[in-house]
C-alpha cells in the first residue's frame, strides 16, 4: 500500500492533502521491482548466450563439412535450379522458390538462389 507523507521540515501528524506523485513506496514494493528487474536481466543474458553458442556450433559444423568436402542436398527443386542457372531468370527462380516454400522470406529465398548461382 502506498503511504503519503508531507514534504518539508515538519512531518508530525499534519493532515495535508498530498499529491499522489509524492507517494512513497514501501520496501516490499522495491523488493518486488528488484526481483522483476533481476529476472528480466537473467533471461536476456541467457538468451544472448544461447544465440552466441548456436552461432559458434554452426560455424564449427560448417567448417567440418567444408573440410570433408561434404555437399548438403539442395532445397531447390530441379525447376528452380534450372531457372537459377540462367542469369536472366533469377527473379523468376526466386518467385518460384518462394511459391514452393511459403515459410521463406524474400531475403532467405534470394540468398538460397545466390548460393546455387555463386552470387551471379
Amino acid at each position: 500500500m502506498l503511504r503519503l507523507c508531507p514534504i518539508g521540515p515538519k512531518r508530525d501528524n499534519l493532515n495535508v492533502n498530498m499529491n499522489p506523485l509524492f507517494a512513497i513506496l514501501e520496501s516490499s514494493d522495491y523488493a518486488i521491482i528488484a526481483v522483476i528487474v533481476l529476472v528480466s536481466a537473467a533471461f536476456a543474458s541467457f538468451a544472448t548466450r544461447q544465440r552466441v553458442s548456436f552461432r559458434r556450433v554452426e560455424r564449427k559444423l560448417d567448417a567440418l563439412l567444408q573440410h570433408h568436402e561434404v555437399k548438403l542436398p539442395s532445397r531447390l527443386s530441379p525447376e528452380v535450379e534450372r531457372l537459377a542457372t540462367d542469369p536472366t531468370q533469377k527473379i523468376a527462380a526466386i518467385k518460384l522458390h518462394r511459391e514452393q516454400n511459403p515459410e521463406l522470406s524474400l531475403a532467405e529465398a534470394k540468398l538460397e538462389i545466390e548460393n546455387v548461382t555463386g552470387g551471379r
